[in-house]
């Protein structure tokens, strides 16, 4: 190309690369032969010279899980945006294929970390040992100097109840997982706090932990009916459980949502828009979380790092299990 344009390499590079030092009616000649040539640069060696690969590195522990595939989608989009690439690994939740995966990252020179946790909970954090940035996302890392992005499950709770209150349900009930997932008590908290709110408590007394399954959905809700009869919706952890209340309230002849009222949390569309009725749920913009990670990750990249917990707002999907 330099020989077509009757230019010295590096006066090339130069044109190429729109760097100041070359004279417009030079640059024009080295772009013709450019693209007389179908010449394409090197964006890794580009990135080389730049101390850049435009490659992230993305850890998961759950791949095949509900969360880590959207998160990843609204991530590649948001790289392919900004001409960069992502490398995914899948850690499988175990210590030593994470730290085989982190040193392989690091040896192709990826430009920084995205790392997904599995349940909007606490991770031991990596940042002591990557010398790039990371952004954990729908995980709270155990170290307050990083960024990390998780759902607003409190604020999702609130949009549920407030829902259901909305729809003038008196006797609220609540089914959801185990108490041991931050998740579940942040809700747990905020329906408590927003039936307080109009004079309410919950139906029932207490909410009832168990499996994120179908199978404990259909369980409780019969447990829930025995105890307290008088119930006219029910808030459920997610979509599996409310799926499994919604079966077990058909047998016990309770019409939905004439009688009870049912919504369920995380609006996965093979339990939420294939369940009959269709399920009311609360989204978690999972492809905006992966979406915004890239954004913060871009920022510490260019020296702008941020740290501490930032709550994605979680919206409300109205379908027939309410309405």
């Amino acid at each position: 190309m330099a020989k077509r344009a009757g230019v010295s390499i590096a006066t090339a590079s130069k044109a190429i690369n729109d760097r100041g030092e070359v004279a417009a009616a030079t640059r024009a000649r080295v772009l013709r032969a450019a693209a007389e040539l179908s010449f394409q640069p090197n964006v890794l060696a580009q990135g080389l010279v730049a101390g850049r690969t435009r490659a992230i590195g993305l850890l998961t522990d759950e791949f095949d899980g509900r969360f880590a595939i959207p998160i990843l989608l609204g991530a590649e989009n948001a790289l392919s945006d900004q001409e960069m690439s992502v490398l995914l690994c899948d850690t499988r939740g175990d210590a030593i294929r994470r730290n085989h995966y982190i040193r392989t990252l690091l040896a192709r020179q990826v430009d920084g970390f995205i790392v997904v946790g599995d349940s909007n909970d606490v991770r031991a954090s990596l940042t002591a040992d990557l010398p790039v940035p990371a952004v954990y996302v729908y995980c709270r890392s155990t170290n307050p100097a990083d960024l990390c992005l998780v759902s607003d499950d409190e604020g999702g709770a609130r949009l549920a109840i407030e829902h259901l209150i909305a729809l003038r349900r008196k006797h609220i009930a609540h089914i959801t997982g185990p108490q041991h997932y931050r998740a579940a008590r942040d809700r747990v908290a905020a329906v408590h706090a927003v039936l307080a709110e109009h004079d309410l408590s919950l139906a029932g007394g207490q909410p009832l932990h168990g499996e994120w399954s179908q199978r404990w959905g259909r369980h409780a809700v019969r447990l829930l009916m025995a105890t307290a009869p008088e119930v006219d919706a029910i808030f459920c952890g997610n979509d599996q459980i409310a799926s499994g209340v919604t079966q077990a309230l058909v047998g016990l002849g309770r019409r939905v949502p004439d009688d009870v009222a049912i919504v369920g949390y995380d609006n996965w569309e093979i339990f939420a828009a294939d369940c009959t009725p269709p399920l009311t749920t609360i989204d978690l913009n999972l492809q905006q979380l992966g979406t915004t990670a890239v954004t913060h990750l871009a920022a510490a990249l260019s020296g702008a790092p941020a740290a501490g917990v930032v709550r994605q707002p979680c919206r409300l999907v109205v379908r027939e299990s309410s309405a």
